[in-house]
């Protein structure tokens, strides 16, 4: 029952993934056209249009980055394991894999630790690996973005993060969510691309390199 529900759930998250990306990536479509339409059609313009832009577009990179390792999009350079035994291809695969790990390990600390003082949070301690929290962590939750509207549906932040005052913009740790969610998200796929390696899955975490998508497509000599 575990096991279903796990693949059940898996299957739900892929699906909310790839609605999430397409969903973020037609709304910076619409917010950049009616905006182009505004300006050179009334000499008008959403002033925060450009800032949201580049928050959805951070949140379409920081989402994508862990859907490209769960699709095996990433590419990558496969000249020396192409070369090697099947066994020295799998070792490769599994030390790159606790590579990968490590690395997203240290982003999520150091994704947590920027964006917890925006929250009202304290970051933690400890320069490589979480020791515990720092309680003198300065609390940056009155920050507020430069230009986007604060929605009338997230007023009930304020009593909870600014002492009951009103935001006059969007408070930062909005947006800034993404980073421990996205780096969170990156270290889940890692783990699960090296659980799929050690239970005898392809042992590899890229798409390849696009050299034989070129040479394929590139036209026999004497061809016009």
């Amino acid at each position: 029952m575990n096991s279903g529900f796990g693949r059940r759930f898996g299957e739900w998250f892929e699906k909310f993934e790839e609605r999430a990306i397409a969903a973020i990536l037609g709304i910076m479509v619409v917010v950049t056209f009616i905006n182009v339409v505004m300006r050179y059609g009334f000499n008008a313009s959403f002033i925060w249009s450009l800032e949201i832009t580049l928050v959805l577009f951070s949140w379409l990179v920081l989402l994508g980055m862990s859907y490209c390792v769960k699709k095996k999009a990433h590419l990558g350079v496969d000249a020396v394991i192409n070369i090697v035994s099947p066994g020295s291809k799998r070792i490769l695969a599994i030390a790159a894999a606790a590579v990968c790990i490590a690395y997203a390990a240290l982003l999520l600390k150091g994704a947590w630790d920027y964006w917890a003082p925006f929250a009202g949070m304290d970051s933690t301690t400890g320069r490589w690996f979480p020791t515990g929290f720092d309680e003198k962590t300065r609390d940056r939750a009155w920050y507020e973005t430069e230009q986007i509207p604060m929605p009338g549906i997230l007023r009930f932040f304020e009593p909870l993060l600014n002492e009951g005052e009103e935001y006059e913009k969007l408070p930062r740790f909005i947006p800034y969510a993404i980073l421990p969610f996205g780096a969170l998200l990156l270290l889940v796929r890692f783990v699960q691309a090296t659980s799929e390696i050690l239970r005898g899955g392809d042992a590899i975490l890229i798409a390849s390199h696009e050299v034989p998508i070129a040479s394929a497509e590139r036209p026999e000599d004497g061809e016009a």
